[in-house]
């Protein structure tokens, strides 16, 4: 459970600046994830712009479709661990993971023009690694699914890592 003062999983590090999902960073993505209970999985919803199109009519570029998965499977994985570790999210020392790899299967045209919501669960956490899964819709229909190891790195204890996730 996030605690009252978390409005989304990446508000642990407001000084944060990943191009994806740091809060900090004036040209980033800003995604926001959302842990849902009811479901064990955290949640996103994204609404591209005009400019992150892949060359077709409402077609997004899939290498954002890409760093979506990535970023919001790394704050699933960070989220998870907290709750197996029975820490509230966010408390120090920080918890986080980078990339170890990143695999995405397109299976169809992501939209553009409306918003689209990925949904991520942990499938396993096993010493330093976690293995996410994360599915990716545009209304209804999967349109990709992408697998993210992830390997918790130490951080300084003092905070939250300004530029990590």
């Amino acid at each position: 459970m996030l605690p009252a003062h978390f409005a989304a999983l990446q508000d642990a590090w407001p000084d944060a600046t990943c191009y994806g999902c740091g809060p900090a960073n004036p040209h980033g993505l800003h995604i926001k994830s959302y842990w849902s209970e009811s479901d064990d999985a955290a949640i996103c919803v994204f609404q591209a712009q005009p400019y992150h199109n892949a060359g077709f009519d409402d077609v997004m570029y899939g290498g954002l479709v890409a760093s979506l998965c990535d970023c919001h499977s790394v704050w699933t994985a960070i989220a998870a661990t907290y709750r197996r570790e029975g820490r509230e999210h966010g408390s120090l020392p920080a918890i986080s993971y980078v990339t170890a790899n990143l695999n995405v299967s397109f299976l169809a045209p992501t939209p553009l023009s409306a918003p689209i919501k990925l949904v991520a669960h942990v499938e396993k956490i096993a010493g330093r690694k976690a293995v996410v899964r994360c599915a990716v819709y545009g209304g209804e229909t999967k349109t990709a699914e992408a697998t993210v190891t992830a390997v918790r790195v130490p951080l300084d204890k003092s905070a939250g890592a300004k530029g990590a996730r």
